[in-house]
């Protein structure tokens, strides 16, 4: 018996199989989870389909979640096929590449508003449409970075818009407990995605991690997939309005030191 035989998940934000949601998802679809999922646009469906067929899921919609009546499609249409569900994950985030680079300072109010809406709003957003459909147990997951924390180079933007996601986490723990409903999020350490590929520096960040994380490496697409297996099923059913770090430890660093020689 899978730690989630006959509980469904909603998944948002698989690109590609390299995918950290695509990892998120893996682990659940392994202890009997089905899933459903969303894209963005004909590109993505292209490479979302194939991966929804490997796992027989039978919900594949399009969702741009900056717009309330496609929120609002894709869950009539999981209602439409499931009536209920359990598990919704929430892997989305984006912002100009003009407001990454450079200083945070220069940061366009178009681009600030653009950032926050589909990186945290989004969140709410998502949320509120499913709480409806949610059966009492349900979990609420989403994906941070210690961006939200500390301050990285060419993560500007995008760290205020994290820390605003990981603070709507909280908020939405105290709102949903009462019916049952946990949220929570996993700060996941650098892993190659298409996402990252859109950072500035991002092989240096990877390096870095590598270098200074007690581990001695990053982490896998696999590692947060398990990790998100655990807060989305009963094992984590006493944890709500928690970041979970999932980064080889590096968050816990204070000072930089290389490893000496031969470590």
């Amino acid at each position: 018996m899978g730690l989630l035989n006959g509980k469904k998940a909603l998944i948002f934000g698989v690109a590609n199989e390299r995918s950290i949601a695509w990892g998120i998802a893996q682990a659940l679809h392994r202890e009997g989870c089905e899933l459903g999922f969303t894209f963005l646009g004909e590109a993505l469906e292209k490479r979302v389909r194939p991966l929804a067929e490997s796992v027989g899921s039978r919900l594949v919609a399009p969702c741009d979640v900056t717009k309330d009546e496609q929120i609002e499609a894709v869950f009539a249409e999981a209602k439409k096929t499931w009536g209920t569900f359990d598990i919704l994950v929430h892997s989305l985030a984006f912002a100009n590449r003009q407001d990454l680079d450079g200083d945070f300072l220069d940061t366009s109010r178009a681009g600030f508003a653009l950032a926050l809406d589909i990186s945290a709003y989004s969140l709410v957003a998502l949320t509120r449409a499913a709480l409806p459909l949610m059966n009492t147990g349900g979990a609420v997951l989403a994906l941070t970075y210690y961006g939200a924390d500390k301050v990285m180079k060419n993560y500007n933007v995008m760290g205020v818009a994290k820390a605003a996601l990981e603070a709507s986490v909280r908020y939405l723990a105290a709102d949903l407990g009462p019916r049952g409903v946990r949220v929570n999020a996993i700060s996941a350490g650098p892993i190659k995605t298409l996402a990252a590929s859109g950072i500035s520096g991002f092989r240096a960040k990877l390096k870095y991690t590598e270098m200074v994380a007690p581990l001695r490496r990053s982490v896998t697409q696999e590692e947060v997939g398990n990790a998100a297996l655990y807060l989305c099923s009963p094992l984590a059913s006493g944890v709500t309005g928690e970041v979970h770090f999932v980064d080889a430890g590096v968050n816990i660093i204070g000072e930089s030191i290389a490893p000496a020689a031969g470590e």
